[in-house]
């Protein structure tokens, strides 16, 4: 669709104040000439009394995107006579965020292609460099992954995120969340691992009062709660099977009973699902219904592991390391290269975990290359805490990793005067798996 340009003498801020985004006006050799409110408000404003280029401004670059290694959003439009959509990282006043991109060309009454507007949709919780509780990365793998939570999150597709354990899952369903209209109201999460039968219903659908032993009041299930918002089921792979066609139920229809409870009830959510499973495998298997399979798989995401972004490790290092301690504490260049080298089968959560350990070992707060040594030889082969879905190849080698994991997990309690809810965040786990953690080492 072409736009028309509009006439030469009403104020060029009017074109861009009908959009509810941030957004720009360019010329045809990239000069910025007007900006709208939204985008001084998030971006601050441009000094228009001198030449500014999109690009100096958007990305502090010399020359166009595409002569920097990047997709240009403008020549692509330019080339193409249509709007064009590309990620890119911005440098704005917080530092470097990830941006959604829409180039719209504006052309005049004889077709004569003369502006263009640009309009800059921020990706919530993502971030190009350090930046506290947000996606971090620059890898194409990871821009990818982004630029589809950015696409999908203005909708109300169900999404389905896939990955290995400890990928930032929950991360991205957070940004899915923000990105959408349902941003205001409630994300709420039920992560099903370990949930029994009976559990699993009440935790999802509530239950009333006598429902069952112990029951001795009404309480709202997650998807009463979920009303307006999002419905996050965590591990979906591990949810029983027949709870799976009452799930199917809730989600084709919108209507639940609590247990106990005979009132139908209705709730108005959007769904994102994660699982380090593969589910279209445990469908052939028998362990996953085809038609809930097919149901929840409307939008997959594939959330890369950090094997897949080598380059992103230094990166995701620091910012994690900032996370943990705000002292000062920096890691050199040595130790970033050790870092980029490991195969983190846990992913960020095993790093994380790995950079609290060199915490306590660095004398200095320069993390060198020894003290990363040391935090990796004591990582063990399984590869950190939460990777026990992958069982050493002896048994001799799983005694000493659970003896290394129970002395580590202790310690950890230790120096944190057993604060359970302090400690399953260090570690990156719920509070629920830290529990069953104890248990199982008692």
């Amino acid at each position: 669709m072409k736009l028309l340009a509009s006439d030469r003498d009403q104020p060029l801020t009017a074109i861009l104040e009908g959009f509810d985004c941030p957004a720009i006006l360019v010329s045809a050799d990239y000069e910025i000439l007007a900006f709208n409110q939204n985008y001084e408000q998030a971006f601050g404003a441009i000094d228009l009394s001198r030449r500014n280029h999109c690009f100096e401004i958007s990305h502090g670059y010399e020359v166009p995107c595409d002569q920097a290694g990047e997709d240009c959003p403008l020549g692509t439009a330019r080339r193409s006579g249509h709007k064009e959509r590309v990620l890119h990282i911005h440098q704005t006043p917080r530092g470097k965020e990830h941006v959604d991109v829409e180039m719209l060309p504006i052309h005049d009454r004889q077709g004569k292609l003369v502006y263009f507007v640009e309009l800059l949709h921020p990706v919530p919780l993502a971030s190009g460099e350090i930046a506290d509780q947000e996606l971090v990365g620059e890898s194409a793998v990871f821009k990818k992954m982004l630029g589809k939570v950015a696409r999908v999150g203005k909708t109300e597709a169900s999404v389905l995120l896939l990955g290995e354990s400890g990928t930032g899952k929950e991360l991205a369903a957070r940004a899915i969340h923000m990105a959408s209209k349902r941003k205001d109201n409630p994300l709420v999460t039920l992560e099903c691992a370990g949930l029994t039968e009976a559990l699993f219903e009440s935790e999802l659908f509530g239950h009333v009062k006598g429902a069952f032993t112990g029951a001795q009041a009404n309480k709202k299930g997650l998807v009463e709660l979920a009303d307006g918002g999002t419905l996050f089921l965590d591990e979906l792979g591990d949810i029983p099977l027949p709870q799976q066609v009452k799930l199917l139920r809730l989600i084709e229809t919108g209507t639940f009973r609590p247990v106990g409870g005979a009132e139908l009830r209705r709730s108005d959510f959007r769904l994102i699902c994660a699982t380090h499973r593969d589910l279209y495998r445990m469908v052939e298997m028998g362990e996953f219904r085809s038609d809930l399979y097919y149901r929840i798989n409307v939008f997959p995401i594939h959330i890369p592991s950090l094997a897949e972004r080598i380059e992103d490790i230094p990166l995701l290092a620091r910012a994690l390391l900032g996370r943990l301690d705000d002292s000062g504490y920096r890691l050199n260049e040595a130790a970033l290269e050790m870092l980029s080298r490991h195969h983190f089968r846990g992913n960020i959560r095993q790093l994380r975990n790995l950079l609290n350990r060199a915490l306590v070992l660095a004398d200095t707060s320069l993390i060198d290359e020894g003290v990363i040594a040391e935090c990796l030889n004591d990582d063990g082969p399984g590869g950190g805490l939460e990777s026990d879905h992958e069982m050493p190849e002896t048994s001799a080698d799983w005694v000493d990793l659970k003896s290394h994991e129970r002395h580590y997990l202790h310690a950890i309690m230790a120096a944190h005067d057993g604060d359970k809810e302090r400690v399953a965040q260090i570690l990156g786990i719920s509070t629920r798996s830290l529990y069953r953690k104890l248990q199982e080492m008692r």
